[in-house]
């Protein structure tokens, strides 16, 4: 029998419309996918359109007359927050009852003290801010000191800014690993984030050494339960971070999205695993919290030019699941992630074409479905659609 083999592919952040309780989160009116599509007037994206993206309820993106091929929906984040941990693992199968803390003011002394202590000097910032602004607002007094920049958002994230030759890497994640070791109990963040930039005189530019450091997942999650039945599981990008490593058997830590895509290719043609897990951070990190529309448009274009290659990777047992993990609406006031459904699109040369899969009332339903189809059985939070696509 032909090894059945799954990949999930987010395009972090590509949300499609604001949820229900978007009010609760300032959000209401976001719609990643969509304001892009309007502010932009197209989105050539025909790959996609293909799978369903336009018959997703609430997607606005211009009509389609071709045909569909794939299955398609959306879900919405049973967990109480828009953040990239939450979002992945909740796909993963753990739903947080109580979600990461944030820090709308800064982090409180007592935190700040501990750190500057470990670190052996002071801090800069201790802000919510875009990271793209805080470095040209305080990368010359950093140059000047010494001092880490530190900085927050609406996320659980708290974020640690060096030039690189100031502060070279390797003290950067140490400080990074410093701060993790802190930000636990009641002062729990989900992540440490190393920010390292280059550039002079005012003028910085964020590197692509970025490196996350999360906490280990407070439960079994699939990739857990795969691996414990000898399954080989595959990470490409930041998806090893944000799982701190676990369940995980080989490892791809791609950086930006054309790499990112040709490794899952890559995977995919070399018949390496029989779950891959990718992240694409681009749309993400450079272009949504950068209110780029013009850059986010582009970013799925081009992944959807690059879409009829994965599904020709693929064999007739392999399915593949494209989705996000909240929004990052460009078009939106701010620089935060937004609340948002996510979109679901699935393809398989043996599945059904044209079907809805509907609105899922948790993400964990993704990975759920994931696990049926490897395994045969069940995981145990999620509601598995694989027979609605089979």
């Amino acid at each position: 029998m032909a090894r059945k083999r799954s990949t999930i592919i987010v395009l972090d952040s590509a949300g499609i419309g604001y949820l229900p309780d978007a009010a609760e989160f300032g959000d209401v009116g976001a719609n990643t996918f969509c304001n892009i599509y309007k502010k932009r007037g197209h989105l050539d994206i025909p790959n996609m359109r293909s799978l369903g993206i336009g018959k997703i309820e609430g997607a606005d993106l211009g009509g389609y007359d071709g045909k569909i091929i794939g299955c398609y929906g959306r879900a919405m984040e049973k967990t109480k927050a828009k953040d990239t941990t939450c979002g992945h693992w909740e796909m993963a199968g753990i739903i947080m009852d109580n979600p990461f803390k944030t820090y709308p003011n800064g982090f409180p002394k007592h935190i700040m003290d501990k750190f500057e202590k470990a670190i052996g000097r002071g801090t800069l910032g201790n802000c919510v801010a875009s990271g793209t602004v805080i470095i040209q607002d305080l990368g010359d007094e950093h140059v000047a000191t010494g001092k880490p920049i530190i900085y927050t958002s609406a996320d659980s994230v708290f974020q640690i800014a060096a030039h690189e030759d100031v502060i070279p890497l390797d003290e950067l994640y140490s400080m990074c690993r410093k701060a993790r070791e802190i930000l636990v109990g009641d002062d729990l963040v989900g992540r440490v984030i190393a920010r390292p930039f280059v550039g002079g005189n005012g003028k910085y530019t964020r590197t692509e050494h970025r490196r996350d450091y999360a906490i280990p997942p407070i439960e079994d999650t699939i990739l857990d339960g795969l691996t414990a039945k000898g399954f080989e599981t595959v990470a490409v990008g930041k998806i090893e971070d944000i799982f701190h490593k676990r369940g995980i058997t080989t490892v791809n830590h791609t950086t930006n999205n054309p790499a990112g895509i040709e490794a899952t290719i890559d995977f995919l043609k070399n018949g390496v695993g029989s779950f891959i897990f990718t992240n694409l951070v681009d749309t993400d990190a450079l272009y949504g919290h950068r209110n780029d529309v013009e850059g986010y448009g582009k970013a799925l274009e081009y992944f959807d030019s690059k879409l009829p290659e994965i599904m020709g990777a693929m064999t007739d047992e392999d399915i593949l699941i494209v989705t996000a993990d909240h929004g990052c609406d460009p078009t939106f006031p701010g620089t935060d992630h937004t609340r948002e459904y996510i979109p679901i699109l699935v393809y398989g040369k043996k599945l059904k074409e044209g079907v809805t899969i509907g609105t899922r009332h948790t993400f964990a339903d993704i990975g759920c479905t994931v696990y049926e189809y490897i395994t045969g059985e069940s995981w145990r939070t999620g509601t598995s659609f694989l027979k609605e696509i089979q």
